[in-house]
């Protein structure tokens, strides 16, 4: 027998799109909303008046691309941890999925899939307005989707166990605020070994003002503890500057 029923997955999925009927407009106005008002503020406003491009690209492609990641995050990170925490222990929404024939591998999955297709779809969502404040389409935008659906899976999967492990809803604030913005805080640089203009160690970044360079294949496994490098964000290079002595010289 195999271990994930699909028949049960669908039937989870289901439910979650027969509710998402009763609220999809809220969602949606927020969705088109959000992009609308930071393109005003920072492309009509800053944009238009202090910077008109950031390493030489337009700046409406440089902020229409991080709202993108963004949203993506927010909207599969959030739902997974606020809304499965609440389903299971105030709603007691997952007591009665399990009571039918439904495992809670099954019940999880399903979750986690629709979290993920809904924030691929609204994550595109402030990328075809960008379009209306002047970005130019491109092919490539065709697999923004595909790629928010990846991204969203896993925040989806982090939030969820995430939900499964705190105790308090209270306690998502260490999430939030203790995990990730931290390490970027004491952190000079970033280097990464995969990932795109959007993605989220470079939105992060843009927003602390710290240099970063992406895709520097197996950087991370060639820089080591001690070394002290040179990171420059408009060249795309890392100098390796000096090397630890090895221990006993």
């Amino acid at each position: 027998m195999r271990r994930l029923e699909p028949a049960a997955i669908t039937g989870v999925m289901s439910r979650e799109v027969a509710n998402f009927r009763t609220y999809w407009r809220s969602t949606t106005f927020s969705s088109v909303l959000e992009p609308v008002i930071y393109l005003c503020a920072f492309g009509l406003g800053l944009g238009s008046t202090i910077v008109d491009q950031v390493d030489g690209m337009d700046y409406v492609e440089f902020v229409g691309t991080g709202m993108v990641a963004t949203a993506v995050i927010f909207s599969s990170a959030l739902p997974a941890m606020f809304g499965s925490f609440v389903k299971e222990r105030f709603q007691r929404t997952y007591d009665a999925i399990l009571a039918a024939p439904v495992d809670v591998e099954e019940l999880v999955t399903a979750e986690i899939l629709w979290i993920s297709i809904r924030a691929g779809v609204y994550g595109c969502f402030p990328l075809i307005v960008s379009m209306l404040f002047g970005l130019d389409p491109a092919w490539g935008m065709l697999l923004v989707p595909f790629f928010a659906f990846i991204t969203a899976f896993g925040f989806a999967g982090f939030g969820v166990a995430t939900a499964a492990t705190v105790a308090k809803i209270d306690q998502f604030s260490y999430v939030t605020t203790l995990v990730v913005t931290p390490l970027f805080l004491v952190a000079g640089a970033a280097v990464v070994d995969v990932g795109a203009l959007n993605s989220h160690a470079v939105v992060v970044c843009r927003e602390l003002g710290i240099p970063a360079v992406i895709s520097v294949e197996g950087g991370t496994q060639r820089l080591r503890d001690g070394m002290v490098i040179t990171v420059d964000g408009d060249q795309g290079t890392v100098t390796v500057d000096s090397v630890p002595a090895p221990l006993g010289i």
